[in-house]
């Protein structure tokens, strides 16, 4: 038997991303760009948001989401 989680809260408020923080794997992986534009966007801090758990980064789904709808807002206002 299949649990399902559409119409869920949980669901809706991630929109479609894994319920868990991401790696930076994950996040090239997402944007289809290098490990290595990853570690240069968080070194710049110009890619999400990221916090460190120990040695490992992770990322909020939440706020990865968050960022991407920024840029899309500031693409369509220039």
């Amino acid at each position: 038997m299949a649990l399902t989680t559409a119409g869920s809260p949980r669901a809706t408020l991630r929109a479609g991303l894994p319920d868990r923080y991401l790696t930076p794997d994950d996040i090239a992986t997402m944007f289809g760009v290098p490990l290595e534009t990853v570690y240069q966007w968080r070194k710049k801090r110009t890619g999400p948001p990221g916090f460190r758990i120990g040695k490992h980064v992770r990322y909020d789904p939440a706020a990865v989401r968050a960022w991407v709808n920024d840029r899309m807002t500031e693409t369509e206002a220039a």
